[in-house]
């Protein structure tokens, strides 16, 4: 008889998960590389996910993403969780490990990074105070990031001030919160601005931080990326700041994952953007 090894399987839950462009994120790179593997994306609702994530790993699984409603709720699930997933509060990325046991990690951060290293590689994190707009989620991961990085500051506004001052509890004094009537302020000698909040987003409300003090010599980024260029990004390019586009800290926080589950360190190219644009 032939011994036929498991074929690895990975995918995405969440809900709603239809419009997610994991599936065709990691579709790229199994087929890139030659992987016999699949990733599929999983509708699942809160009071499926523990069940669903202690079978999954009996079905074939290697591990999965995990996106809104269930960052959470996934952590306090994981039997093992990574240090930044505890620091950042949410998991995004689960390995089911050979022992059985679920590790939780958080890649939100690091995909962050790449993806302003990549877009703007001259930025210095340690050039000034950084301005973070929301405090939601995304906003945990990425505060938590530009700290690790360097950065002297990092100033945040949310349209509920509460969730902000909870950033600060737990970040530290390097943490300033603004009122969100005063958010424009804070882009006063900022060097690094992100928008973490929906603000923008195809199908929500506009982007009306107003941003008469921002820089020239400013690195603006936004998390939205649909559409790929945003309101922000456009008026911050128009006023000679460098800009980086959301789509690549979803591209860059997909790489450890993949690697984990699948055994390649993936690389995140051109083709890859286009193939995910397209999906």
């Amino acid at each position: 008889m032939t011994d036929h090894p498991r074929i690895p399987l990975a995918g995405v839950i969440g809900s709603p998960i239809a419009h997610s462009r994991s599936p065709a994120l990691h579709g790229y790179w199994l087929k890139h590389y030659g992987i016999k593997g699949h990733y599929i994306p999983m509708d699942v609702a809160r009071d499926d996910l523990e069940t669903v994530l202690r079978t999954l790993p009996k079905a074939g699984f290697v591990g999965c993403n995990v996106t809104i409603p269930h960052k959470e709720a996934a952590l306090a699930l994981a039997d093992v969780v990574s240090d930044r997933a505890a620091l950042i509060g949410a998991a995004n990325t689960l390995i089911f490990r050979p022992d059985g046991k679920i590790h939780a990690d958080n890649t939100d951060g690091y995909g962050f990074i790449a993806n302003l290293r990549d877009g703007a590689p001259g930025w210095q994190p340690n050039a000034g105070p950084a301005v973070v707009i929301g405090a939601g989620g995304a906003a945990r991961a990425i505060v938590a990031s530009l700290l690790e990085v360097g950065c002297p500051e990092v100033r945040i506004a949310n349209r509920t001030r509460a969730r902000a001052e909870n950033l600060r509890t737990e970040f530290g004094a390097r943490v300033v919160v603004y009122d969100w009537v005063q958010a424009g302020n804070m882009l006063e000698g900022a060097a690094t601005v992100v928008n973490t909040s929906s603000l923008g987003m195809d199908g929500k409300a506009e982007f009306r931080v107003p941003l008469d003090a921002l820089s020239p010599s400013a690195v603006v980024t936004d998390i939205v990326y649909t559409p790929l260029r945003t309101h922000l990004l456009q008026e911050a390019e128009a006023m000679g700041c460098a800009t980086v586009d959301g789509l690549g800290m979803l591209l860059h926080q997909a790489v450890p994952g993949f690697e984990r589950w699948f055994g390649q360190r993936p690389e995140v190219t051109q083709e890859l953007r286009d193939a995910v644009l397209r999906a």
